[in-house]
């Protein structure tokens, strides 16, 4: 077997380790997002904690509705801050699904 077949593969499996780790952080994310929505919670150190822990796994669905879900919840609380994670969003994640266009 060449490294030319075995690319693909290798290609494959990555992309089954990030879906997966995706999926695991949505599990672990969820009861800490819903404690702090259900709650509450004002408290702007573990919100942003959990904002940015959320961050890298925005390309899985369920995290991106997590990591909205307590943006509209920060929001109430700061909103400058609720917005440099908005825009931090958009930098990561949008601007790779616009294809670079503003």
């Amino acid at each position: 077997m060449t490294l030319d077949d075995q690319l693909p593969q290798a290609i494959l499996d990555l992309v089954g380790s990030v879906r997966e780790l995706g999926q695991r952080a949505a599990l672990q994310y969820r009861p800490v997002v819903d404690n702090i929505v259900r709650s509450g919670s004002g408290d702007a150190q573990h919100i942003e904690r959990t904002l940015d822990g959320l961050l890298d796994f925005c390309g899985h669905e369920p995290v991106v509705l997590m990591y909205r879900e307590l943006c509209r919840h920060y929001w109430q609380i700061d909103p400058a801050a609720t917005a440099f994670y908005v825009d931090a969003y958009r930098e990561r994640w949008d601007s790779e699904e616009q294809g670079g266009q503003a």
